[in-house]
């Protein structure tokens, strides 16, 4: 009997000492990672010195992400366009703004965990798993045989269009010091002014045929990364010629003994799994019933709508409580206290929150309301990207010699009020076609000014090692902001367009606009009574849009006042600039020391 009790006691303590020495490991995985560069970073800064000193070598690199931006901008154009008429053959045009808000929380989530993973496995890596969620999802959504396969497929599609926007500019910040940073960032942007008038011939070649337009993309985009990843390739075998690389091998090494399952728990409390499924989770329930919710029928009693929200409202509080107290927060509080990355953080959300409200049905209002073809609808709803990014690229050749953005922020937020007080004025007839172009340049100026200026601008607030983790934050407060922004106008469409349309139209006639509105277009000319009832509606519905962009642009403006206005050195991060500030106070000290002696 003592001998079995023996045994046990034995037993027992083995396996108390192999899960005391399992948490230990799991203890020391966690600082070896923390209290150095991450894996990802310190690899991104290897790679990078392969390249970074050569002249022809940056511009190589330039060219081919420019590839990159030409494939998945073109398509982006011409998409959404896409995604209009897929709605509108199954007759579910108002869910329009259901889609763009899952797709929108599923970038949203997406963009922390390719931040926090290209900092432990690396930038090369996540690009290409990126790709692969971009070919899957766009294959499943021209292949979709209802509206539920499509969101299906939306979702993968935007997982990795995310992806390839944010690990593509991850790798341009690693080469770029903070001076070249913006010329940089915008290179991908570049071929939005040619695609701006490419997109219109492109949707007006393929015409309704939505799932050629969109499967097409499948093998254009993955042929476009070729160049791109050869660079990388490339990049990584000079640097496997080097004692660096030699020193990563043995520090990489080092993490790997801590096991499979140590490196699991550890990516688990990294990538903030559970606050990402509770942002996610809340803020569907609480977003996509408020598109869902109108129509011809009211369905704001019935539970399936109801539910939802509740369910959201409980979510919330939990949410923030747990990111307030998490390891790792999806967007960081220890930065985000920063002004310069908070106000840059608002702005970003309400950008993105204001675009959306803006954009979401422009194309159907160019199109019903303002008697425009399928290719100049196409353009028109483009013109402000093909301004924007014009005008940030002659900003960033100016901000090489100036260095500082801040005044012209406040700036392009202030032409944002101008742009919008535009639209509110020309909303339908014939007579708006130039007003909303004229709105469009003038908007187009103003992001050119402060979209990618925001991001450079907290990238000069923190070191490298954080400069994925809080350029990630920004571009998730963006999708959340176009999230809730879609959603907000879905609301109001569903909410008061059927009831305009009513008050001008007969029954049937308003059914078949609010439901099919291009092929409503086709079938009764401009001028008919039809027209001009359906001209009306959307008319007065665009200027309630507006109003609320109005309301939401003032505050970016007033937050733009609490940026910082850092001088963009030659240096890639702040902890650079930082050191060599410490080393010439220390040069100027010994200096003083012995002119005094």
């Amino acid at each position: 009997m003592a001998s079995s009790l023996d045994n046990k006691s034995s037993s027992f303590d083995e396996e108390k000492h192999d899960t005391s020495l399992e948490h230990q490991k799991s203890e020391e995985l966690n600082h070896a990672i923390e209290d150095e560069k991450s894996i990802g970073v310190l690899k991104a800064e290897i790679l990078a010195n392969q390249w970074k000193h050569t002249f022809w070598y940056k511009i190589i690199l330039l060219i081919s992400a420019f590839l990159v931006g030409y494939a998945y901008g073109l398509d982006s154009q011409t998409r959404y366009v896409y995604t209009a008429y897929a709605t509108a053959s199954w007759s579910e045009h108002s869910l329009l703004t259901t889609v763009n808000a899952i797709t929108a929380l599923t970038a949203a989530a997406s963009q922390p965990v390719y931040a926090r993973l290209s900092d432990v496995f690396g930038r090369l890596e996540l690009f290409i798993v990126a790709v692969l969620f971009y070919v899957v999802g766009t294959i499943i959504e021209c292949q979709s045989p209802t509206i539920n396969a499509y969101v299906a497929g939306a979702v993968l599609y935007q997982i990795g269009y995310s992806g390839v926007i944010m690990v593509l500019l991850f790798i341009l910040s690693d080469m770029s010091t903070l001076r070249f940073r913006l010329l940089f960032s915008i290179c991908p942007s570049l071929p939005f002014i040619i695609n701006t008038w490419i997109a219109g011939n492109v949707t007006s070649a393929v015409g309704m045929n939505w799932k050629w337009g969109i499967g097409m993309w499948a093998f254009i985009l993955p042929l476009a990364c070729i160049p791109f990843v050869c660079c990388m390739i490339h990049m990584r075998w000079l640097a496997g010629k080097t004692e660096e690389w030699r020193q990563f091998k043995l520090k990489k090494t080092k993490y790997q003994e801590f096991g499979f399952l140590g490196l699991i728990k550890y990516l688990f409390w990294k990538l903030d799994v559970i606050g990402l499924i509770l942002m996610v989770v809340s803020l569907g329930c609480l977003l996509v019933p408020l598109t869902l919710a109108g129509g011809i029928k009211d369905k704001w009693k019935q539970g399936n709508i109801i539910a939802p929200i509740v369910i959201g409202a409980v979510l919330i509080p939990i949410f923030v409580l747990w990111e307030v107290f998490a390891k790792d927060p999806i967007i960081p509080v220890h930065l985000m206290k920063d002004r310069g990355i908070w106000s840059g953080g608002v702005i970003s959300f309400l950008f993105d929150f204001v675009f959306a409200v803006e954009a979401s049905f422009l194309y159907t209002v160019l199109v019903v309301a303002v008697d425009e073809s399928q290719k100049s609808a196409t353009r028109i709803t483009s013109i402000s990207s093909f301004t924007s990014v014009i005008c940030c690229f002659i900003f960033g050749l100016f901000v090489v010699f100036f260095r500082r953005m801040k005044g012209f922020v406040i700036l392009g937020c202030s032409l944002w009020m101008l742009a919008f007080g535009l639209m509110y004025h020309y909303r339908s007839t014939l007579a708006a076609h130039s007003g909303i172009i004229g709105a469009m340049v003038v908007m187009g100026l103003g992001t050119g000014f402060f979209t990618y200026p925001i991001t450079v601008s907290a990238q000069s607030c923190v070191s490298h090692e954080h400069m994925a983790v809080v350029t990630s934050a920004l571009y998730t407060l963006y999708r959340v902001g176009y999230a809730v922004g879609s959603s907000v106008a879905g609301a109001i469409w569903t909410q008061t367009l059927f009831t305009k349309l009513s008050k001008y139209l007969e029954p049937s006639i308003a059914t078949s606009v609010y439901q099919s509105p291009f092929v409503f277009a086709e079938t009764y000319e401009w001028g008919s009574p039809e027209r001009e009832g359906a001209m009306k509606a959307y008319g007065e519905v665009q200027r309630l849009l507006m109003i609320v962009c109005l309301c939401f642009v003032a505050p970016m403006i007033f937050c733009a006042f609490f940026l910082r206005d850092h001088e963009l050195n030659r240096k890639q991060s702040l902890e650079n600039i930082e050191e060599e500030e410490e080393q010439d106070r220390l040069t100027r000290f010994l200096a003083n020391f012995g002119r005094t002696r």
